[in-house]
């Protein structure tokens, strides 16, 4: 049987690629993005394969007036993709407060929004899938990136509790987590913050050590989401790319040994006089 999709953000990179190899393979998308005309050319080439949707994941009413267009239109969702998304790119004293606000607005708050929205549709239904675009920031943090690192996390968090709750309603959760590919992510769609000249060294540092780490392709994410969606028993958790399966790992070594180093300690602030 065919999926019924909701996809955000998918006017180019990811989003895109999902879209086009859902329909490809004869399923149908309820396609989102800021601007419509931006799916003019998904539309021509997939027809009425495609629904698309005009919205802002950070306009509350909006998105729940989309998903539940998207529901009538097509009778049922299958996949849900919070998509949405972008990055910023400062350090935590060079951001200012509305781009931090901005920034979980989008990237937390917009994914939050559709998936309240989507919830009773699917508990009812009894089935459904919630697919959460994070990143390997979602699970480790990068200099010049700790406010999208906390965006990420944020989401992480959400949507490790939003399994256990759902789970029992046929209801399944994943967090997908890319590591660099070749979108714009770090280009046009980013967000630069003012940038203060006692962070230079820290940037350049930051720059050469990621001209080292290899960008996947984004057309191959498209194909790697079916498997996923397409499994009996979805991971909670799955990396796109190569550069977080030796990344990260090494970061959760160090964290266990850093906890079991301070066990002590751990022991000693609970510990009661009598």
């Amino acid at each position: 049987m065919s999926k019924i999709w909701f996809i955000t953000g998918s006017s180019r990179g990811f989003g895109r690629q999902f879209a086009e190899a859902a329909v490809a393979r004869g399923d149908k998308v309820a396609a989102t993005a800021r601007n419509a005309a931006s799916l003019t050319e998904l539309v021509a080439a997939h027809g009425d394969a495609v629904l698309p949707l005009a919205l802002d994941v950070t306009d509350k009413a909006a998105v729940t007036a989309a998903v539940e267009q998207a529901h009538r239109h097509f009778g049922r969702l299958d996949v849900v993709v919070n998509n949405a998304g972008y990055g910023l790119f400062g350090t935590v004293e060079e951001v200012t407060e509305q781009q931090v606000r901005d920034q979980f607005e989008t990237n937390f708050y917009g994914s939050l929004w559709v998936t309240q929205a989507a919830l009773p549709l699917l508990r009812a239904q009894g089935s459904g899938h919630l697919v959460q675009i994070s990143s390997v920031g979602g699970v480790t943090a990068f200099p010049n990136l700790g406010i999208y690192n906390a965006s990420k996390w944020a989401l992480e968090a959400m949507s490790e509790a939003l399994a256990q709750e759902v789970a029992a309603f046929g209801i399944k959760v994943t967090l997908v987590e890319p590591g660099g590919f070749a979108t714009d992510w770090a280009g046009s769609s980013g967000v630069f913050a003012a940038q203060s000249p006692v962070y230079d060294e820290l940037r350049a540092a930051v720059a050469a050590g990621w001209r080292h780490v290899e960008s996947g392709d984004p057309a191959a994410a498209g194909p790697a989401l079916l498997k996923v969606v397409d499994a009996g028993h979805p991971p909670l958790r799955v990396f796109f790319g190569t550069a977080p399966l030796g990344m990260v790992p090494q970061v959760y070594a160090e964290r266990l040994k850093t906890w079991e180093d301070w066990a002590d300690v751990a022991t000693e602030a609970q510990r009661t006089t009598a």
